[in-house]
């Protein structure tokens, strides 16, 4: 399923360092559990091997995963809950075209493992036969934009969303897209492990070709004209560091320019194909790798262009085909670039599937049965009271002005808050979920979201659509509606605990909350208006003190060594790590209005204040492996759960004193070396 959107997501009373080193009595109460700590460790030499040590003794990794820590575990138990919803279903009559009929019957087809080892690579001979049918230029780009309804984008990408500059309306995006490693560094860097990673992703191409009927010599070919193309459109593609700057990734033109401005190319064919042909402008976000990508569909011979858009359609449909394909991409994306042991059992994957395809129609049944209304009358008290406390800070910040101050209060004000589920589901009548192939009816899935998203171009944004299904465990901020979300998934233990003292909230849920707030002031999101529109609202001064602030934290993530000789990139998770202190200081404000914060009674042996930063430890309690370290630094603009702790927690003054952290400590901060920012 393909969303083109941004989505940052988603975050002991008078007690010193020595004696938090003797093991404690206590027992668990109202959601902090002390077994999930070490208090054999020093919390100032490493606060998150005290606070989650016992949590990733008693949690080894599981073969299946690459990491796994309290969000994976979080997701299974939903997934648990999924299941025998899903199972309940099967027990009834379900009409035809109901949504209980769709979500029941794409299980059993995901379930089905002797029809699919049967069919083996028949499901995708269809797709694959019309792209070897191709004869030249003009047959690629209508089948590239084919393609691109149901599978990953080749070449680049388009999509329908809001205008940055005029949040209001959606227009078409075109921007980078069409490698299947995931960032450029794997096809250019010349280390070792960037070399071994590119040979295994070409012996996985051979392989897969294989597996879909091809001889042995022709795979061979056809996986050197794929790293051709995707090496040749990773060496054009903008850093993920640029990708950061909202400003460089926006270049709105007309279509008639695009000829001259981005390169010769049948658009008028590509945008007919792709089914949207009354607009007369766009955006295309980075020029140079859409200029290179044109350059190839026009250069490169059509042979080769055929077998790059028939690995787009192997690749994306082997999850979905029998076991030969699946086994061979567990081997790369699991084994090789992740470090996983052991592909995940079927029924979890067939339930992220149908989540994928049907997301809202589970999350309505997930709703109904898991999610209590009282939950969200909670969390709205928590938003508000969130919400009030970074008013506070921001009217309080002596290096902003206040000209700054007043716009930031605006936007502030201006929050859109979604909780839980949808005021209106999405209907599903118009996609049919029928008995041919599982591969098929996740192409009709993909195409049913496709038509879902062409029929908004130059339609008003619909600011009540959301972008995560309800039973996601995860937070979203999204700078073009100024709106916040967090679904029902991630309101329970240990994020959310219904009947948890406020320590415990929040330094959980709290935090996150937090969290995505502070997103909208992030090196990103303060580049965004009240209305969403990408517009400089800043005053000169205060944007230079605001970027002097941030370059304390990309220092500090900068100097982390995560594995060997690797290092956190700092300017990379900027954005993530902004908003992680943010979420800290702005629920540690709101809790400090709190009749527990301002009793300072201890509770299970822990002073108000210490089980409010012994929650946010728990939230990034987990293991990971060492090819998964290497590949989240690469890849993903959050730090990793260690460092969410080890990395925040020495910016956040009041940790020091709840903890009693000395000069002498590894973790401690001279006060003028921590970040301030809000």
């Amino acid at each position: 399923m393909k969303l083109f959107f941004y989505l940052l997501m988603i975050l002991l009373a008078g007690i010193n360092a020595s004696s938090c080193t003797e093991k404690k009595g206590t027992s668990s109460v109202d959601g902090l559990d002390p077994a999930n700590m070490d208090t054999t460790a020093l919390p100032g030499k490493s606060f998150y091997q005290y606070a989650t040590g016992g949590w990733q003794m008693a949690n080894p990794i599981p073969d299946e995963y690459a990491r796994y820590g309290s969000f994976d575990k979080l997701r299974e138990e939903n997934q648990v809950q999924i299941q025998s919803l899903i199972t309940e279903l099967g027990t009834q009559e379900n009409p035809v075209g109901t949504n209980a009929q769709k979500v029941g019957d794409l299980y059993l087809q995901g379930m089905d493992s002797v029809k699919l080892n049967q069919e083996g690579s028949a499901p995708i001979r269809a797709q694959l036969e019309e792209i070897a049918a191709a004869k030249d230029q003009k047959d690629i780009v209508r089948l590239m934009a084919k393609v691109s309804r149901y599978a990953s984008n080749p070449f680049f990408g388009f999509a329908v969303g809001p205008d940055d500059k005029n949040s209001e309306m959606n227009i078409a995006h075109i921007f980078q897209s069409g490698i299947g490693m995931g960032d450029r560094d794997y096809y250019l860097l010349a280390d070792d492990h960037s070399k071994k990673l590119r040979d295994e992703y070409a012996a996985l191409i051979e392989t897969q070709f294989q597996h879909a009927g091809y001889a042995e010599a022709d795979a061979k070919q056809a996986a050197a004209n794929v790293m051709r193309i995707e090496t040749a459109l990773a060496q054009a593609h903008v850093t993920k560091e640029m990708r950061r700057l909202p400003e460089l990734n926006y270049h709105k033109m007309l279509v008639s320019d695009l000829n001259t401005q981005v390169g010769a190319f049948e658009w008028e064919l590509y945008f007919d194909a792709l089914g949207v042909t009354a607009f007369d402008s766009l955006n295309v976000s980075q020029i140079e790798p859409v200029k290179a990508a044109v350059a190839l569909i026009r250069d490169e011979p059509v042979a080769v262009l055929q077998d790059y858009l028939s690995w787009k359609v192997i690749n994306s449909a082997a999850d979905y085909l029998s076991d030969d394909f699946v086994q061979a991409n567990f081997a790369f994306y699991g084994k090789t670039m992740s470090g996983s042991k052991e592909l995940r059992p079927r029924w979890r994957r067939t339930i992220d599937a149908v989540n994928g395809a049907l997301g809202e129609a589970v999350g309505q049944l997930y709703v109904d049965k898991y999610f209590p209304a009282q939950a969200k009358e909670r969390m709205l008290n928590l938003v508000d009271n969130l919400k009030s406390a970074l008013g506070e800070r921001i009217s309080q910040l002596e290096w902003m002005e206040e000209e700054t101050k007043s716009k930031a209060q605006e936007k502030l004000d201006a929050f859109i808050v979604k909780i839980g589920y949808p005021d209106k589901w999405k209907d599903y009548s118009s996609l049919d979920i029928k008995d041919d192939s599982y591969w098929q009816n996740m192409v009709r899935a993909s195409e049913f979201e496709y038509e879902e998203m062409i029929a908004e171009l130059g339609k008003p944004v619909d600011k009540t659509k959301w972008y995560m299904s309800p039973q996601t465990v995860n937070a979203y901020y999204n700078p073009s509606s100024n709106e916040i979300c967090f679904p029902a998934g991630i309101l329970q233990p240990p994020f959310f605990y219904m009947n948890g003292d406020d320590a415990i909230n929040y330094g959980g849920i709290g935090v996150v909350i937090g969290h995505e707030m502070t997103h909208g002031f992030d090196d990103q999101g303060r580049k965004f208006d009240k209305a969403g529109n990408l517009s400089d609202w800043w005053t000169a001064g205060d944007a230079q003190r605001f970027e002097e602030r941030a370059s304390v934290l990309v220092d500090h993530f900068d100097h982390i060594v995560v594995l060997d000789t690797v290092h956190a990139n700092g300017t990379f998770t900027l954005g993530e790590n902004i908003a992680d202190q943010g979420g800290l200081q702005v629920s540690y404000q709101a809790f400090q209005k709190t009749t527990q914060a301002q009793s300072g009674e201890p509770l299970g042996g822990f002073t108000p204040t210490q089980r409010f930063f012994l929650s946010y430890a728990t939230l990034w309690a987990g293991n990971v492996r060492d090819a998964e370290i290497l590949r989240l630094t690469k890849i993903d603009p959050h730090s990793l759960g260690k460092w969410r702790v080890n990395g925040a927690l020495p910016h956040i003054d009041a940790w020091y004193e709840a903890f009693h952290i000395q000069p002498s400590d590894p973790m401690y901060l001279p006060k003028e070396s921590r970040a301030s920012i809000w």
